[in-house]
Parts: structure tokens; C-alpha cells; sequence
């Protein structure tokens, strides 16, 4: 299993059919956003697509940008549009996604790493704790995780 960048890939299209094989309306609108090349425009320059990949499939796939579907500027970077395909569930993948996501968000010293879902004991198997409960961009209820940065020594 390899994680790639969608963003960097030479197989884009390739890849953004495969997003939209997905049975999630989230993945969905992830690959309108793509095919409309606005994906960064509504999360933020520096946004990155990972894909969890075994040579030619997809296996999961998220977001790591600066916003996602909570407006909070001062909270950043967000995980978003998690999803892993059903014959792949169960293998704990996006856990490879969201520990990649946490090096980077480290790497770039941020302390804090958020994620907007309505799920219940997903991310707090990953180390997130719930942070609050906040408004979407489309004015619903979502529960929002924080993992935050662990110093050595502390």
C-alpha cells in the first residue's frame, strides 16, 4: 500500500474516477469539487488529497487543509471527506491516512489537528477527543475533534 498526493499525481483523472465510485455523497461532491477544480478554493491553497492506493485502486482517501465544513478560522489544519471503500472496511486504513495527516500537520508545527464529523468512535480510536460540538456551513450540528500534539517528555 502506497499514500500519494492526488495533487501530484500524473493520474488525476484516474483517480478522481475512482472518488466517485464511491458510495458516500461526500465523495460525491469531493469529486465535483475536483472535476471543477475547486476543491482548493473552498479548503485553502495548500490543500492535499491523499489516497491510501494498491497499484491501481483506490482503498481511502481524505483531505488535509486548512478549512472544511466548519467556518473557524482559528482552528487549523482539518481532515476532511474521510472515506474508505466497504470491501476495505474494518483494517483500520484510514488510520494510515489520518497518521500521515498528523506527520505532516507536526512537520509544519501545528499543534492541533482538527476533524467535523457526525460519526461516533471513529477518531477517538485514532487518539482525537471530542472538542465541541459546532455549525456547519450549512448551519447543522457537528461534532468536532481535536488531537492535539503530545511533547516529548510531557
Amino acid at each position: 500500500m502506497k499514500i500519494i498526493d492526488y495533487f501530484k499525481s500524473p493520474d488525476q483523472e484516474h483517480w478522481m474516477e475512482a472518488i466517485g465510485k464511491s458510495d458516500w455523497k461526500g465523495g460525491q461532491y469531493l469529486q465535483s469539487l475536483l472535476r471543477e477544480s475547486r476543491l482548493k478554493e473552498r479548503s485553502g491553497a495548500s490543500t492535499r488529497l491523499l489516497l491510501l492506493t494498491e497499484g491501481d485502486e483506490l482503498i481511502s482517501f481524505c483531505t488535509y487543509a486548512e478549512r472544511d465544513d466548519i467556518p473557524a478560522p482559528s482552528l487549523s489544519p482539518w481532515i476532511g471527506f474521510v472515506y474508505t471503500f466497504p470491501k476495505y472496511r474494518g483494517y483500520r486504513h484510514a488510520g494510515l491516512l489520518l497518521a500521515y495527516a498528523e506527520d505532516l500537520a507536526w512537520s509544519e508545527g501545528k499543534t492541533a489537528l482538527y476533524v467535523s464529523s457526525r460519526e461516533y468512535g471513529l477518531y477517538e480510536k485514532y487518539g482525537f477527543s471530542f472538542y465541541k460540538t459546532m455549525k456547519d456551513e450549512n448551519g447543522q450540528d457537528s461534532r468536532v475533534f481535536r488531537l492535539e500534539r503530545m511533547h516529548k517528555g510531557a
